[in-house]
């Protein structure tokens, strides 16, 4: 299994494929609207804006695993992030990220080991989709920037 192998619901409904982002970088980001992190989605927002042209993508996947942080249907998250913090960066389905129910996606990003510990965890994937760094929550996105120019 490798990142391009798999696939994932966006938040419209629609069947995404990773294999649209082979050559990219991309930060992906379990997310919830009700967490003391979810002022994130405003860095999240600037840095895909200033990188987005240089080949950097970020990927939202909504999950109500921690403290039930995330009890909103898709399309009240949808909703949400673009009127409070102007989000245009693909958002998906809400997921698990943790555990046996977890999305194929967080169980290649944490390669069965050390699993998710709470929202707004990151990961940082280099152009031929390797895992590259992982952030914890309290890692604001400002703090990783040095790690995209490295990549980009």
């Amino acid at each position: 299994m490798n990142l391009y192998s798999l696939s994932a619901i966006d938040i419209e409904g629609n069947e995404i494929t990773f294999d649209q982002y082979r050559g990219k970088v991309v930060l992906i980001v379990n997310t919830a609207s009700q967490c003391g992190c979810t002022h994130q989605y405003e860095g999240l927002q600037r840095i895909y804006e200033r990188y987005r042209d240089d080949g950097l993508v970020v990927l939202g996947f909504p999950c109500n695993q921690f403290g039930e942080q995330e009890p909103e249907d898709d399309d009240t998250i949808s909703d949400f992030v673009t009127a409070t913090y102007g989000v245009t960066f693909p958002m998906f389905q809400k997921v698990d990220v943790e555990g046996e129910s977890a999305h194929p996606l967080f169980k290649y990003l944490t390669n069965g080991g050390d699993p998710v510990h709470w929202n707004f965890e990151k990961f940082l994937i280099d152009r031929d989709g390797h895992v590259r760094a992982r952030y914890a929550s309290d890692v604001e996105p400002r703090d990783i920037v040095d790690d995209i120019d490295e990549l980009i």
